[in-house]
């Protein structure tokens, strides 16, 4: 592992929105950060941070955190690391969290694609979920998607055995981007599945579906 002074840039696969919080979430940063927020650039060790979970599975770009909170509210034996670049997002997340008595969910305010390549350890990870990843729509925009071969290496080799990752968008040509990039990977297996019952149907999603949009799930596994 690098030293966290030293970190590899990568291809920003976000874009800043503004950072303006309302006073609620604002209060929820400063009375909660330091119980459920992990230190940016910091190592990570999963097992310690969770060392009575069955799992330990990463979320990446939990946004406002709705989905987020659900799912681990439902699966209190399983440790839920849900990195946000968007601090509105992490605020919000967090008092989901206070009014829900959740305590198997802990934050990252990173990069993603950097903090999973040097503050996580190998093979340290059961799942990693990517729920509607901004598609990037301009082919000119399209290096900067988050699913890329090398962030696929990146994510092999931070899975245990048999590791999972589930990925859901509504943008059919990032669907069929997906689906592409994964097939010419030779680590992982699997392809599109139906929505599992475990992902609930958020508020983000439910307003695309009113707007004809379809949206496609993934599930594939490391292979042994």
């Amino acid at each position: 592992m690098k030293p966290m002074n030293d970190r590899l840039p990568s291809i920003r696969s976000y874009t800043l929105r503004g950072n303006r919080m309302t006073t609620a979430q604002a209060e929820a940063i400063t009375k909660l950060s330091e119980r459920f927020c992990l230190i940016s650039d910091s190592p990570i060790t999963p097992i310690e941070l969770f060392p009575n979970s069955k799992e330990v599975i990463v979320e990446v770009g939990s946004g406002m955190g709705e989905a987020t909170a659900l799912i681990a509210a439902r699966f209190p034996d399983t440790g839920f690391i849900a990195i946000e670049v968007h601090k509105p997002g992490i605020g919000a997340l967090l008092i989901k969290i206070a009014e829900n008595s959740i305590s198997n969910l802990k934050l990252l305010e990173d990069d993603a694609t950097v903090a999973i390549r040097e503050s996580f350890p190998d093979r340290s990870i059961n799942a990693f979920h990517i729920f509607f990843p901004d598609p990037w729509s301009k082919v000119r925009q399209r290096k900067r998607r988050i699913i890329q071969t090398s962030f696929l290496d990146t994510l092999a080799i931070k899975l245990k055995t048999k590791g999972r990752i589930h990925i859901a968008t509504d943008w059919q040509d990032y669907a069929n981007y997906i689906k592409r990039v994964f097939l010419e990977h030779a680590a992982f297996e699997g392809g599109i599945v139906e929505r599992p019952d475990w992902r609930p149907l958020t508020k983000f999603e439910g307003k695309g579906l009113r707007k004809d949009h379809n949206v496609t799930d993934f599930t594939y596994t490391l292979k042994s």
